[in-house]
């Protein structure tokens, strides 16, 4: 048997079933492995969850794929072998995209008609929505509430829980860096929704075609390479919700599209003529003026007035000055635990640096900027030589209690090459990578580890940013 063929169900019906399509439809995620632990198949609901799909992951050993924490020293496996019976057990997976989530695991035995076992059928079910809010709040990858107490985010704050009840769409706008993923996952958390799935799909990261069976699914034979059905992310969606980010990127025939099912509810996959219902909530999210592309023919005014019933606009950082003491300590605290350091607080310099700094790429820069300087800080005070060099060099300064505007006059530090005076989001990322390569000695394994970074993101970015080490 190989990744494009899964084997069919017979003498169930009268005639024979793929097993493939019969998995699809079931909406907790399901991996079948043989003896040896090398995946077999894996479901639609798996690959979501995942970020893998079935096809790459074909033959390969399961903790490789569906890394959980319970694959170093607690794998079920071996117990179920020697029971023959099912086990449950709950850990943390670790998806394709570094994303923490709670899951609960049931592997069970297979067995041949001679009741030998031949394989395992692993399913995997995300639990975010049944934890308490205390451990959302502990998590290592997001925090699951807006840490903040500025007039602008706490009336943002108010809403939610009236938002959360309604079915009706949510437009996010924002610049980038602000949090517009992690109102989206408050949202779904808060409405009654929060049983089912939150599906995340990013409009801007696949080309239009693969972008159409992402969200509408395919049936096997719609286009070359199409060897099995695929449930799109709309019906995996099914009684929870859809965020689309950065769906200013949608292309226009995805638009119209994506319309057609906001008015009637159905998905229609690629190469099929019978439509599946959906009940989905479609929350979207864009750092990119919707208005503007729709005067300029790049956006459909149609979908613009059906996507914005409801509007919730995420300030900068930059206009928020009084958070950004909130952040620095609540990313401290969350990077000094996971690196096992004791790191407490930045030095009165330091900390006057971050301060004053603009943020372009708002939340998200100061997240990583402070688990940069967690990171290599080798005492229990983050100093000037654990920021990032560009923080040192004439960036635009913001505003402070004390009434500081204007640039930061120190001292520039030696063999700086960043020389200007504002920066865009891709040079603060593109210094923080040569930061990190120089801390490492051109080590890039180390490189990722400073910045936080798998690998091959590491050398993706550099790649992108022409870095050579």
């Amino acid at each position: 048997m190989t990744s494009g063929s899964f084997g069919k169900i017979r003498e169930l019906f009268g005639s024979s079933v793929e097993l493939s399509s019969l998995m699809d439809e079931v909406f907790l995620g399901l991996a079948i492995t043989d003896l040896e632990r090398r995946i077999l198949f894996m479901n639609s609901a798996l690959e979501t969850l995942s970020g893998f799909s079935r096809d790459e992951v074909w033959g390969i050993p399961c903790r490789d794929v569906l890394r959980t924490s319970l694959c170093s020293y607690h794998c079920p496996l071996p117990k179920v072998t020697e029971s023959h019976s099912s086990v449950t057990a709950e850990g943390n997976l670790i998806n394709r995209g570094r994303q923490k989530i709670p899951v609960r695991v049931r592997t069970a035995p297979l067995h041949d008609i001679k009741g030998r076992i031949v394989g395992f059928l692993e399913t995997m079910e995300d639990i975010r929505a049944h934890q308490g809010g205390d451990d959302k709040a502990q998590s290592d990858d997001s925090f699951s509430q807006f840490i903040g107490r500025s007039p602008r985010i706490r009336d943002i704050l108010r809403l939610v829980p009236v938002i959360a009840q309604t079915d009706s769409s949510l437009l996010i706008t924002g610049e980038t860096g602000t949090g517009k993923d992690v109102l989206a996952e408050i949202v779904h958390n808060a409405s009654e929704r929060s049983e089912g799935a939150f599906v995340k799909i990013n409009c801007g990261a696949l080309p239009e075609t693969l972008l159409e069976s992402e969200l509408f699914g395919h049936k096997k034979g719609a286009f070359t390479g199409a060897v099995n059905d695929k449930m799109g992310r709309l019906r995996l969606a099914h009684n929870g919700t859809l965020f689309l980010t950065e769906i200013g990127d949608l292309p226009l025939p995805l638009q119209a599209k994506l319309l057609t099912f906001l008015d009637d509810k159905i998905v229609y996959p690629l190469g099929c003529t019978n439509g599946f219902q959906s009940d989905a909530r479609v929350i979207a999210a864009t750092n990119r003026d919707l208005e503007r592309m729709v005067e300029e023919g790049l956006f459909r005014r149609d979908l613009l007035f059906r996507l914005n019933v409801v509007r919730l606009h995420l300030p900068p950082l930059r206009e928020r000055e009084e958070d950004i003491n909130l952040l620095l300590d609540h990313f401290i605290k969350l990077f000094s635990t996971r690196f096992g350091k004791k790191v407490k607080d930045f030095s009165r310099q330091a900390r006057h640096v971050v301060l004053n700094y603009a943020y372009p790429g708002n939340v998200r820069e100061l997240r990583n900027i402070v688990e940069y300087a967690t990171s290599i800080c080798s005492s229990h005070m983050i100093g000037m030589e654990d920021l990032p060099t560009y923080l040192y060099h004439g960036t635009e300064m913001i505003g402070t209690k004390n009434g500081l505007k204007g640039r930061l006059s120190t001292p520039a530090r030696p063999n700086s090459s960043l020389e200007k005076s504002t920066m865009s989001w891709a040079s603060v990322e593109r210094q923080l990578i040569i930061d990190a390569l120089l801390k490492a000695r051109g080590r890039r394994s180390r490189a990722a580890e400073l910045i936080g970074w798998g690998r091959s993101t590491l050398w993706r970015k550099m790649k992108q940013y022409g870095i050579q080490s």
